[in-house]
This record gives C-alpha cells, sequence and structure tokens, in this order.
C-alpha cells in the first residue's frame, strides 16, 4: 500500500500542472497529494503497525483491502468531479474517505483495545 501513496506523488505533481494549465482546480491537485500522499500513507503505516504491534500476521485482509482501495477512489473522485463537472462525484469522495477510515476502525478498533496477542516464534 505504501508504493501506492508513493505512486501519488507524481500524479500529484501532474494535477499541479493541470491546475495551471486550468484543466482541474487547484484545490483538486491539493486533494491529490493530501488525500493521495498523506492519507494513504497513514493509512498503510496505521494498519501495518496494528498488525506487527498486536502480533497478527502481516497479510491485509479483505476488508482491509477494501479500506485501501475506497481512499484510492476518494483520491481519483474529487479531480474527476472537474473534468465531469459532475458535483456529486466531490460528496462521493468524502463519503470514500469515511468510508476508507471507517472500515480501518471497524476492523483495527477491537484490535487495539483488546488484549495483545503473543507474537509468533516468541518463547517468553
Amino acid at each position: 500500500m505504501l508504493h501506492l501513496a508513493y505512486a501519488f506523488m507524481p500524479l500529484g505533481l501532474i494535477a499541479i500542472a493541470l491546475a495551471t494549465l486550468g484543466v482541474i482546480q487547484p484545490v483538486s491537485a491539493l486533494h491529490v497529494l493530501t488525500v493521495g500522499v498523506i492519507a494513504t500513507m497513514m493509512l498503510a503505516v496505521m494498519t501495518r503497525a496494528t498488525r506487527g504491534h498486536t502480533g497478527r500476521p502481516l497479510t491485509a485482509t479483505r476488508l482491509t483491502v477494501a479500506s485501501y482501495l475506497s481512499l484510492f477512489a476518494a483520491a481519483l473522485a474529487r479531480p474527476l468531479a472537474d473534468l465531469t463537472g459532475w458535483p456529486h462525484v466531490m460528496e462521493a469522495s468524502g463519503a470514500l474517505w469515511i468510508l476508507a477510515f471507517g472500515l480501518f476502525i471497524l476492523e483495527y478498533g477491537p484490535m487495539l483495545i483488546l488484549v495483545r496477542r503473543k507474537p509468533r516464534g516468541d518463547s517468553a
């Protein structure tokens, strides 16, 4: 998932160039950088750290993948609203962002609240 976040860096710079040319709004370019890079990286680190520090396997579940895909779609939906002229796509972008972090809370909240599992290979 971190790779996807890094991939948004050049996409964000391309979006800034498009905003300079007047193709999309500058706020949309900022959205690609903030949601695409920062929020995606935050979510990736939070999922990895939670799994590692709670003794769970470092594999993404279906719910985790759905969370990543939702955030990916949220990052792309805002500039899409400018390109298509559909204002509801902007609202969908916000809803997808909320869904991504809601799925994180749903899956990882109990892991963070409940007793820590014993990591694999621990002899203590």
